[in-house]
């Protein structure tokens, strides 16, 4: 949150932990020396500008060093009161990817350059598909437990990977293959799973995006070790990707990548067609 008439706030309320890798790390420091310089400019010590913006010192210095990453609101209001012209305030869209974990940014990039998105999923819903209660019920399964901050960061994060579908510039296409499993299992519960497929009707009809089901009946699966993504790019290269219990890999070795190729071909292969599977989510949900 951001300032309140309650006084400043409690490090861990304001601001989010920095991320502990070397791209997000630079990002920060770099935010935090553009507000030290617009500070000093003004003549205010950090502990004025603190309570100005109704924050601590300590918050304060820590966004300068570079060790936290400042919310929207820390960031308008230093903005107005340094009289920055919104040098500040447009420093928000890259704190944000800053508080993404590494391996996200890494995917959101690749996913930001292909042509083509093919999916195959066994468990859940793919993430990109996932309404908000229903991916914040599948974080909430995970074993520890994530803390509140982490879950709403891996929450911003997969909402804003999930852009993708709607994008102004060049939309992909996209391929999602779900085993039945994905669908009927109950994540979140009945109405949260209702609306998930409820969801998957809706995107099912956008013209760049096919999913498909692959029912239980059929004996040929070779996804059986779990789910994978594959990223054809727009230079001809195509990307792999697995993340599985605590391994999340992106695959650029050409003989792995031809062998998630071949399963994928064959997984989409046994899946029903785009209208017969659309049919089984619609049967699904009239029998809940």
């Amino acid at each position: 949150m951001g300032a309140t008439e309650q006084g400043p706030q409690q490090v861990g309320d304001g601001e989010e932990p920095q991320s502990d890798d070397e791209e997000s790390t630079a990002v920060l420091r770099t935010v935090g020396k553009v507000i030290k310089m617009c500070r000093e400019r003004q003549g205010m010590t950090q502990a004025e500008l603190g309570a100005a913006i109704r924050y601590s010192e300590e918050q304060v210095s820590s966004v300068e060093r570079g060790r936290r990453a400042p919310k929207p609101a820390f960031l308008e209001a230093a903005d107005k009161v340094l009289e920055a012209g919104g040098l500040i305030a447009g420093l928000q869209k890259d704190v944000e990817e800053a508080r993404y974990p590494k391996k996200v940014r890494d995917l959101k990039k690749l996913e930001a350059e292909a042509v083509e998105i093919c999916a195959y999923d066994n468990s859940v819903v793919n993430g990109l598909l996932q309404t908000e209660d229903y991916l914040r019920a599948v974080f909430g399964t995970r074993r520890p437990a994530f803390s509140e901050d982490e879950v709403e960061e891996l929450v911003a994060a997969r909402l804003a990977r999930q852009k993708i579908l709607h994008s102004g510039r060049m939309i992909p296409a996209f391929s999602f293959v779900h085993d039945e499993a994905s669908l009927r299992r109950q994540v979140g519960g009945r109405m949260v799973w209702r609306q998930q497929l409820e969801r998957l009707l809706d995107i099912g009809q956008m013209r760049n995006v096919e999913i498909q089901v692959l029912p239980f009946e059929r004996e040929d699966n070779p996804g059986l070790d779990g789910p994978f993504h594959l990223l054809r790019l727009r230079e001809g290269t195509t990307v792999g990707h697995c993340d599985v219990q605590l391994v999340s890999r992106l695959i650029s070795d050409r003989r792995e990548v031809q062998t998630l190729e071949l399963r994928y071909g064959t997984i989409r292969a046994q899946a029903l067609t785009p209208h017969e599977s659309l049919a089984v989510i619609e049967k699904l949900l009239g029998e809940t």
